[in-house]
Formats: C-alpha cells, sequence, structure tokens
C-alpha cells in the first residue's frame, strides 16, 4: 500500500444515479477533452452547462457533436470575471471540471501573456467566483503531466515530487496548481461545508475530435487525409499516451469518490497508462501508420527550439488504489479507436452515434476488465 489508501473498488465507471439531475459546469467544454467529458455527462442525465471561448478549429468536437443541444452553454472568456461570475450564479453549478486552458505547447511558446493570463488567472477567476456559490460539491482542474519539474530521470514522477517548468506551457500549469492549493488551504477548507479541490494530472491524450495544431494524431489524420507524410519533430521522446476516455472517466469517477468523506484532496493525481505502457512518439506514429494503412507514413524533421523531456512517464498508483482506477486501452487500442472516429467523421456518419458507440464499448471493456 502506498500513499496511505487502500483499494476500494474495481476500476469504477461513472453511475448515473449520482449524476441523475445534478448541475454540472464544465469550463473549456467546446475543447476536446471538455467535449468527451460534457457528452458522457449527459448521457448520464447530468444537468450540463458549459463556460468557454468559441472553438478554435474547423472542424471540431464542438460543433460536430452539437454540444450546444446538450449543455447550456456560456460563450466567454475564463479571464471575464463578470461573465463567469454571472454564469456561476445562473448555473449553481454542484460539481465544477475546470478545463478551460490554452493547453498547446507550442503556442504557449509564441504567446506566453495569453497562457500565462489564461492557465493561471482563469483559474483565479474561477476559484475566486466559486467560493461564495451554495450548493457546491467539489471541484476537479485539469492540468497536465508536464507540471513536474523537468529532471530528465528514468523513473515516472509521483504525485509528491516538485513541480516546475522550463517553458511557459509548464510553468503556468504547475502555476494553476498552487494557484488551487493556496484556495483550497485559505478558503474551501475553512468553510462551513469544506469543498475539496482536485488537481488531475494527465498524461498525453487522444481521441476522436481533436484538431489542434502540433498534436501527433491530429497532425497525422490530416497528413494521411491528405496523402503526405506526418512530420515529427521529437520521435525518440517516450510519453504516457491514452484515450480520452481514460481520464475523463478518472475525472468523474473522482467527483463522485470526493463527494462521500475521507478523500485526500492534496497533491494532486496522476491519470496515466501504467509506466511500463510508455510509447515513443516514432512508436505511436507507426502505430497509426499501421492502422491508417496505404500511403501513411511519416518522417523526422528535427526542431530543438522548445526544451521537452525525452522520457515522461507517470505514477499512477495513488488514484488506483484510491478508488481503483486504472487505464483499460493500451496505446494500439487508443489509436485504433481514434483513428475509427476520424474516419467516421471524414465520411460524414452520424457523430453523436459512433461517440455514444465508442463510449459503451470503452464501458464494456472496463467492465471486462473488472470481471
Amino acid at each position: 500500500m502506498r500513499h496511505g489508501f487502500e483499494l476500494t473498488m474495481l476500476n469504477p465507471l461513472p453511475k448515473a444515479d449520482f449524476w441523475q439531475g445534478r448541475r454540472v459546469l464544465v469550463t473549456g467544454h467546446s475543447g476536446f477533452v471538455g467535449g468527451w467529458a460534457s457528452f458522457w455527462l449527459h448521457r448520464l442525465g447530468a444537468r450540463v452547462s458549459g463556460y468557454a471561448l468559441p472553438p478554435i478549429t474547423d472542424p471540431n468536437f464542438h460543433s460536430v457533436i452539437r454540444i450546444p443541444e446538450l449543455a447550456d452553454e456560456t460563450i466567454a472568456d475564463i479571464r471575464d470575471l463578470a461573465a463567469l461570475r454571472a454564469c456561476v450564479a445562473r448555473v449553481r453549478p454542484q460539481i465544477v471540471f475546470h478545463l478551460a486552458a490554452q493547453p498547446i505547447v507550442r503556442q504557449a511558446y509564441r504567446d506566453p501573456v495569453e497562457t500565462f493570463g489564461t492557465n493561471v488567472m482563469g483559474t483565479v477567476n474561477l476559484l475566486d467566483t466559486l467560493r461564495g456559490s451554495e450548493g457546491l460539491e467539489a471541484i476537479i482542474v485539469f492540468t497536465t503531466d508536464k507540471v513536474y519539474r523537468n529532471l530528465d530521470w528514468p523513473w515516472p514522477y509521483r504525485e509528491s515530487d516538485a513541480l516546475g517548468g522550463d517553458e511557459p506551457y509548464s510553468a503556468s500549469k504547475s502555476s494553476a496548481e498552487l494557484v488551487c492549493e493556496a484556495f483550497r488551504n485559505s478558503y474551501f477548507k475553512r468553510a462551513v461545508k469544506p469543498v475539496p479541490v482536485l488537481a488531475v494530472r494527465a498524461g498525453n491524450i487522444i481521441g476522436g475530435g481533436d484538431w489542434s495544431a502540433d498534436r501527433l494524431l491530429p497532425d497525422a489524420v490530416r497528413a494521411f487525409a491528405a496523402g503526405g507524410p506526418l512530420i515529427l519533430r521529437n520521435p525518440d521522446a517516450v510519453r504516457p499516451w491514452q484515450h480520452v476516455l481514460e481520464p475523463v472517466r478518472g475525472m468523474l469517477a473522482l467527483a463522485e469518490a470526493a463527494v462521500s468523506p475521507g478523500l485526500d484532496d492534496t497533491e494532486g493525481w496522476n491519470m496515466g497508462p501504467a509506466e511500463t505502457q510508455g510509447v515513443s512518439v516514432g512508436a505511436l506514429a507507426d502505430i497509426a501508420t499501421g492502422v491508417w494503412g496505404k500511403g501513411a507514413l511519416w518522417r523526422r524533421e528535427g526542431d530543438a527550439a522548445i526544451p521537452e523531456a525525452n522520457l515522461l512517464t507517470l505514477d499512477s498508483h495513488r488514484i488506483a488504489q484510491a478508488i481503483g482506477w486504472r487505464t483499460i486501452w493500451p496505446a494500439t487500442t487508443a489509436v485504433e479507436r481514434s483513428i475509427a472516429w476520424y474516419r467516421d467523421q471524414l465520411r460524414g456518419a452520424g457523430m453523436r452515434n459512433a461517440t455514444a458507440a465508442q463510449i459503451d464499448a470503452y464501458a464494456d471493456d472496463v467492465r471486462g476488465g473488472n470481471s
């Protein structure tokens, strides 16, 4: 046993009887992970509200799935304190998932002011607004595996390891975690009814519906669909790849556990595959080319302009021992499911049904892994 936790359940699935009718606010619902979370929450019967900027890509998950038909949304900037306070006052959320962020490493390098303003002050704005919100039960703040001080060591990072950041994106997300710690200890733990504030540090996420630039799988799909090669700047780098449904399920399970007494909300929560399942960028590209088939290939074009760790893996024992969460789909399955989603979208399939089918297939595999 580690971190003082005991295994309480086998790899949990979200419980419809918990989410049915619950008021849930998802910031960043117009994004990739926020969109998948909003869609799954809607299927569970939650009363979903979203707060985000308009999608930054075309196409995007938000439009393809028609999220505005499923959620009461506010299109506004997380840095707009007045708009955010009006939204929270109207929604009166019980559970909040904070995913609104500037999430692209290279964009952060180009525009650090936007990145720090969104990722740090956006978090300040939200937490300051929520500390006066009645009926609040839990806050889940989504950060990243890149919050850890990059020491390029060969073992996985644990939640107790030092935070840091050698480039603007990592620094902004580790700073957001310090904001969480300050608000947790100064306000939410001291409230008449304490509210847990949990930070989720998820490994590299792939899945259908992400069209962001400078991300491996969206870049691969764009290149393969156009008949060109995928360009990789650092194919030897090893990362904790996982399908988007893994951390979304983990976030929902953490929120359920947080509402019950006894869950420690300090130090953050790693979510990634077992450290032995880290896969290099080149190996994941090989999987993608094999899944796509004829004409798909990649080539190396090095770019040392931005400092990046060659090896980054996570130790996810803490969440496994606390609530039983672990990843189910290996990297090969995650890539297969992702490319299947993109291909459905490219040929004009009904993407709500395709997305629901992936969630159902994933849930079946979770149940099978528990048997």
